[in-house]
């Protein structure tokens, strides 16, 4: 049988891995919570840990520690957040008390467990590690710091370099000239070059939204404890908390201007798992097109070769699928997924606390991850890495009665519709028809209709 001891909270006494670092509150969680086997982001138990060791550092400047504690308690933060095996003392399910308070014990006793022991006197989970601070600001604080930190560290670097492997990739392809399509149809020629700036200006888009965002979600809940008020908690705890967060992470965090609003709503966390969704639709749009393009290679479009990464059938000999658009297409739907639970997590602020944050936290940090991790295989294994197919592209090309469009200045719509229909029905080259069916020269035609000119724009004439 396994080691156990004895540990007790204010509801009896229970038994405890005897190896375990925490103590009765989490065991009580593990023991209630038996639902996914899923703890919350590693990213977000990394930000629990940052907001202990800022709110220890707060409590010794303000004579609530000592400071022999504040460092006890900031040096065991310090031993977990370097330890391989961090998780492993963190296993609350993501589906637990709505308030995310046995997560914030499963720290506190943790953290107080690793204290006593390198101090060699007793550190409170709730007296001393917990002081000043409810899990009803701890909570949301650490959705708002992990968000931030995977928003700054991780996601925006990423959407950069997609952005800029966009544009990389187009300044190549200035004179690549293909067909364009609308409703999958033919139409318009367009080059490549165009497409791909079209791209590296959505990701742009989402990129500015997103920094947008930014100073809504470094605005923090800590220092409105239990319900906003700051009940236990010094007068000006919030600004030493941010002080001393801001310095250990790098970025910039304040109390927020209403602290019941922070703790009653997440709807800095809506909005911002709103813009994600936006950006997954984005990359399923630029995933879509390349897989249009990269189709066939012989019945399909054909137009682009993706990087092949990996065999695509296990019967089919020689195929090659799109594996990394596919991927990135599942992504964006897992990410569209989760904002709808994220939407439906947001609206149970009900009175002074939401009561979804642990499931708030885990989607949107996931959601932040799925796009990091997505938008660099986007980026280096299928934008910057496909050729482009130019004899199929000719092919079309040649044969694509919609140039026709150029000539409506010059004979009429009505006019250029019969042409086109008759290059269809007898699949010749718009150039050959309209040379028999107008009275314009060949060498007018072969200008107005020159595919490369038509992606410039304009209004087109005879002179």
């Amino acid at each position: 049988m396994a080691k156990v001891r004895f540990e007790k909270d204010s509801l009896g006494e229970l038994e405890v891995p005897a190896e375990a670092l925490w103590g009765a509150q989490t065991q009580r969680a593990i023991n209630n919570f038996p639902i996914s086997g899923q703890p919350l982001p590693e990213v977000f138990i990394r930000a629990l840990l940052l907001i202990k060791i800022a709110a220890a550092r707060a409590n010794a400047e303000l004579d609530v520690l000592t400071r022999e504690q504040a460092e006890a308690i900031e040096a065991a933060a310090d031993e977990l957040l370097g330890a391989e095996d961090l998780m492993r003392h963190f296993p609350v399910d993501i589906f637990q008390t709505g308030s995310g308070t046995s997560s914030n014990m499963n720290a506190n006793e943790v953290l107080a467990h690793l204290a006593s022991d390198s101090l060699g006197e007793s550190i409170g989970a709730n007296d001393q590690v917990n002081a000043s601070q409810s899990s009803n600001d701890v909570i949301p604080t650490a959705i708002h710091v992990s968000a931030a930190i995977s928003l700054q560290e991780e996601l925006l670097p990423a959407l950069f370099h997609l952005e800029k492997v966009c544009m990389d990739k187009a300044a190549t392809l200035e004179n690549q000239v293909k067909t364009g399509r609308t409703h999958l149809m033919d139409a318009m020629p367009v080059t490549f070059k165009q497409t791909l700036e079209g791209w590296a200006a959505q990701i742009r888009g989402n990129i500015q939204r997103l920094v947008s965002l930014q100073p809504q979600i470094q605005e923090v809940a800590q220092g409105g404890t239990a319900v906003g008020t700051g009940i236990n908690a010094p007068a000006d705890f919030a600004q030493h908390f941010c002080h001393q967060l801001s310095e250990q992470t790098g970025i910039r965090f304040v109390p927020g201007d209403n602290l019941f609003a922070l703790i009653g709503s997440q709807d800095a966390a809506v909005s911002l798992s709103g813009q994600l969704k936006t950006t997954a639709v984005s990359l399923m749009k630029i995933a879509n097109d390349l897989r249009w393009m990269n189709s066939g290679p012989l019945a399909g479009l054909g137009e682009i070769e993706l990087e092949a990464l990996q065999p695509g059938s296990s019967i089919m000999p020689g195929k090659v699928n799109p594996v990394i658009p596919e991927a990135v297409a599942m992504v964006a739907a897992q990410v569209m997924g989760k904002d709808t639970t994220i939407t439906v997590a947001g609206q149970s602020g009900n009175f002074e606390l939401n009561v979804m944050l642990p499931l708030i936290a885990s989607n949107l940090i996931d959601s932040l991850q799925l796009l990091t991790n997505a938008s660099h295989l986007l980026a280096d294994k299928a934008i910057a890495s496909f050729n482009v197919n130019e004899e199929r592209l000719q092919e079309a090309l040649s044969r694509n009665p919609i140039l026709v469009t150029a000539l409506n200045p010059v004979i009429g719509y009505a006019r250029a519709a019969e042409i086109a229909k008759l290059a269809y029905k007898e699949g010749r080259p718009i150039l050959d028809v309209a040379a028999e069916q107008t009275d314009m020269t060949r060498d007018e035609l072969e200008r107005l209709l020159d595919p490369a000119e038509l992606t410039q724009g304009g209004y087109r004439n005879q002179t």
